[in-house]
Formats: structure tokens, sequence, C-alpha cells
């Protein structure tokens, strides 16, 4: 292979080291050019940045306040955007150099090119050090301070228990709704939600607009103005009430509105609550949805609920063929639960004799008409209103003929057999954070939900528990809320019966039973478990992670 060779590289001494060099513009090598001219120049070597410790945010300029881990990407835009200087060099390349969490500093390592001299680029690496600064956002300052808030969402609902809020507030969970909510306190028949804008506010009505049947008006208090400059400074208050219907609850529609209604039978009961309330008539399986318009254009209330519900066993039951949907008709005939009990001991031949307070009441068997042909087992336990034994104070259902009241109307089955056994729970719900150092705040595990207005801490849990169960019972109640799997919920033996337990923030409500509390037969053995009972499957339940506070969700 013959070799040929190139053109010869003419090469000149540097003119300050005397190193041999290609010649260049300055006749200078890289080391004395780096030394003679610094590209860094214009560039500030230290900065500052403002850290808010409440929310655990940083400003980013002019106003903005932003989310951003310890050497994240966005904490280096962050930085980089406050230097001076940058857009008149090439960036190649930047990353933190690792300092003390508590030295409040952040060292950022930059490499940048720049042309000094003609065909000539020079790169340098050098270091910036960023001062954190300690400050307060406007929203935690808000917060901070009292009576700082610049609209107020107030609902309400007149009832007397405060399931419909439970499910309220895991809807608001789960779509978010509470991320600009600056604070939330309980009242006595509901919950106010603070906003430091009015669009907030109006975005939280809108929002409860499309769950829950409401009505909404406003109103708005002037606090400052200035008549040089035509402002203005107002608070905004948003009234939103509730209707007073819930699910499972027996209503007695007036008989106008029912003709207008689909001419419904005016004694029916609530199936479903969502932006609009469903009720059923039980006896024919007709159905009418009812929206929040035309509720409120002629209001009525709900003459019983679920804690009127009494229990009853099937004896019987008989399908009669007509169906709806998941509801099918039957005839059942059943009897006041307890009513019939074997003693053993004070019958030789063990008969059966009727135990119960009235015995009127408890030697009879009811005949009624039932929507719950497809669940319903001889021998199974249900909930229903007793209205043959009831007194309502309504001029609707004073008025109905007494033909057309049933002596007995069943709502849902029931499982008392499982309940007895005191078995934990796999799940958990969240809550809504408390507001922190707020008057009278107490250490229950639970939200906002359930800490004032004058109601016992034993009612509080009843209805915490109630709606638990309807979580359980009601697929597609349980579909519209976040369930957490609950690994540490476990049931703890040696107390009394009845009693419960709360594990942590968010856990849940445990029936507690001791080993010799627990009902069993006549031969000594212990009852059986509904083999039915609905089991909440893993499928349905989501990983726990971090607790979700107000703060958090900022």
């Amino acid at each position: 292979m013959e070799f040929i060779p190139g053109p010869a590289v003419t090469r000149v001494l540097c003119a300050d080291c005397g190193t041999p060099i290609v010649p260049n513009s300055a006749n200078l090598c890289v080391a004395c050019l780096r030394n003679t001219v610094d590209i860094t120049e214009g560039i500030p070597k230290q900065s500052s940045v403002s850290f808010c410790r409440n929310c655990e945010r940083f400003l980013s300029p002019p106003q903005a306040w932003i989310l951003a881990r310890p050497e994240s990407q966005e904490l280096l835009a962050l930085c980089l955007k406050r230097l001076k200087g940058l857009n008149k060099v090439r960036l190649t390349e930047a990353h933190f150099i690792w300092t003390e969490p508590h030295s409040r500093r952040l060292r950022v390592s930059l490499t940048i090119q720049k042309e000094v001299l003609t065909s000539t680029i020079l790169e340098q690496v050098f270091e910036i050090e960023y001062l954190v600064h300690n400050t307060q956002c406007s929203d935690c300052a808000r917060l901070a301070a009292k009576n700082t808030w610049k609209a107020l969402v107030q609902v309400r609902q007149k009832v007397s228990h405060k399931r419909t809020f439970l499910f309220l507030e895991q809807l608001i969970l789960k779509h978010g709704a509470q991320k600009d909510t600056i604070s939330v306190k309980e009242v006595r028949d509901g919950l106010d939600f603070f906003y430091s804008q009015r669009s907030h506010a109006i975005k939280m009505v809108e929002f409860l607009n499309g769950v829950v049947p409401v009505r909404s008006k406003n109103s708005e208090q002037l606090l400052s103005t200035d008549t040089h400059s035509n402002t203005a400074n107002y608070k905004f208050t948003y009234s939103v009430e509730i209707a007073p219907i819930c699910k499972d609850d027996l209503v007695c529609i007036p008989f106008k509105q029912a003709r207008t209604l689909s001419n419904i039978s005016p004694l029916t009961i609530c199936t479903r609550v969502g932006a609009s309330f469903q009720l059923l008539d039980v006896s024919t399986l007709q159905s009418v949805e009812i929206s929040s318009q035309i509720f409120w254009r002629s209001p009525f209330s709900a003459l019983a609920g679920v804690t009127d519900l009494v229990e009853f066993t099937v004896l019987d039951v008989e399908p009669v063929g007509t169906s709806r949907g998941r509801w099918v008709l039957a005839d059942a005939q059943v009897a006041l639960a307890g009513a019939f009990r074997s003693h053993t001991g004070t019958h030789t031949n063990s008969e059966m004799e009727m135990d119960y307070e009235t015995a009127a009441e408890s030697t009879q068997i009811f005949h009624t008409r039932t929507h719950l042909g497809a669940i319903l087992q001889p021998g199974d336990t249900a909930m229903g209103y007793h209205l043959s034994s009831s007194n309502f104070n309504s001029d609707d259902f004073a008025k109905l003929p007494a033909d057309r009241i049933p002596d007995i109307i069943l709502v849902k089955k029931a499982y008392p057999n499982r309940r007895k056994k005191g078995k934990a729970r796999n799940w958990k719900l969240r809550s809504i954070a408390k507001e922190e150092g707020e008057e009278g705040e107490t250490g229950g595990g639970r939200g906002v939900v359930g800490r004032t207005g004058g109601r016992d801490q034993k009612k509080v849990d009843e209805d915490y528990e109630l709606f638990l169960r309807d979580l359980e019972e009601d697929p597609e109640l349980r579909g519209a809320v976040n369930l957490y799997k609950a690994e540490d919920v476990k049931v703890k033996e040696g107390r009394d019966v009845g009693q419960r337990r709360r594990k942590g923030q968010y856990g849940m409500d445990v029936d507690e039973v001791a080993p010799d509390a627990e009902e069993t037969t006549a031969n000594g053995e212990e009852e059986e478990e509904e083999p039915d009972f609905p089991e909440v499957g893993l499928d349905e339940l989501l990983e726990d992670f971090d607790e979700m506070t107000l703060q958090d969700a900022a």
C-alpha cells in the first residue's frame, strides 16, 4: 500500500506560553484562551429561590407557585429561568450537585458554549449556588389569617343524619373538587367550604348541582370601596340546600304531584339519589325520576328514614312473574324478627312459642308484596317499615285510603349473622383533612364530617356504620366512590358486644364481638353466616398511598 502524504499543517507558538498550536486569530492555546476570555461573564454565580414551608411550593415569578421535588426537572427549570444572561450562550448540560437538605442551598452545575473568535468555540463548566429563602405564599397567608376568605359555599340538608354528607365527601375526593378549598368547617346541618376566589366557589356549586339534587342562591357583602379607582372588595356567599330525601326513605308524594308523575302511587320508597332521585312503588315496580327542578317547584319530605326500619324474618316468597331491571315482584309472608324462638327446658316437647314484647303483634304473619323477589329466600332477614304500628305527622299520608296502605313495606335485605361476627373490612375510605388548629378538633379519625353540631359520638358512629353498610350492599353506590385496601384493620377480642373502634385517620368502624357473646342456636352451635353476604372484591380496591389532605391537593 502506497502512502500519500497530506498537506503540511503549519504550527505556530502560543503568544503566552509558547506551546505549539494551530494558528488562530488570537495566537493563544486553549488554556491561555480560557484564562484570557471568560464566557460566563454576565451570568451571576449566586441567586435565590423562594420556598413556602407550609405547602412546600416554589415561587415561579412573577406570582405562580409550583410543586417541585428536590433535584427534579421542574426545580431545575425553575432555577435556570432565574438566571440572567443565559440566553447569550449555548447551554449544553445542567444538573444538580448534592447538598445537605438542612443547608438551604441548591448547587447547579452548568456546561455552556460560546463563540469567542472566528471559528473558535469555547466550552466551560461552572457552578451556581442558590439560596432558598423561606416565605409564605398568598394562599397559605389567607389560610393562616382569620376571616380572609373571599367566597363561602354553605351546604345544608335538613335531616337527622349525616349519611348524605359522608357520601358527598367521597364524591368530592374522587373528583378532586376540594383542591381549591382553603378550609372546611362543619356546622349543625351541613358543611361550609371557604375559598380565596369567587370562581372556585362557583365551580363547587356547579359540581354539587351535578351530583345531588340541590337549589342554590347567592349573596354578597361589601367590605370596602375606593371611589378614586372605582374598585370594591366583596365577600360572596352561596347557599346550597340538598333535598331532604335520602336512599331507602319512605316517601308520600302529594296527590296532585303524583298524578303528574305518571300517576304513580303516592306511597313509595327512594331507591337512588344522584343529580335526581328515583322513587319506586314496591307493589307495581313503577318508578319515577324526579329532577331537582321538579322537586323544588313543590317540595315534600320523607315520612320515615333508615333509623325507623324494623327487622323482619321472611317465611315464604313467591314471585308473581313481573320484573323490571334488578327488581322482581313477589308476594312474601313475613313476621317480626325474634317472634319465633325455641326454648329448651321450659317446654318438655320443645314447642315453638312466641317471645316478643307485644303478643298480638308477634303472633301475626304479614302478607305483603315486595320488589325483592330476586334476592329474598325463606329464612332470610329483611328490613322494612311497619306501617300498621307507626304514626306519621303528614297530611298527605292521612289522605290515603286505608286499602292502599300496606301493613309492611320491605326495603332491603339484611345480614344480621355476619354483622354479629365482628369481622373487619378489607377496605377503607379517605376523608378531607380537618382544618389545622381548629377549636374543638377531635382525634376520632374522621374528616370534616361528624365533629361538631351537638351530635354525640354514638350517633356519629351509627351514621358512619350505616353508610359503610350501604356501600357494601349496593354495587352501584360503591362504584361512585374510591375504596382503598386496608391491610392493617384487625378485630380485637375481649370487648363488650357492639363496641366499635377506629383504626387511624382513615380506618373503618369495626363491630367487635366478644367470643362468649356470639349468639348460638338451640343446640349451642354458632349461627351460620349468610352465603350471599356482599363482599367487596379486591379488583374494586385501590392501593393506599400517602394520606390525602387539603394542603396536598393545593
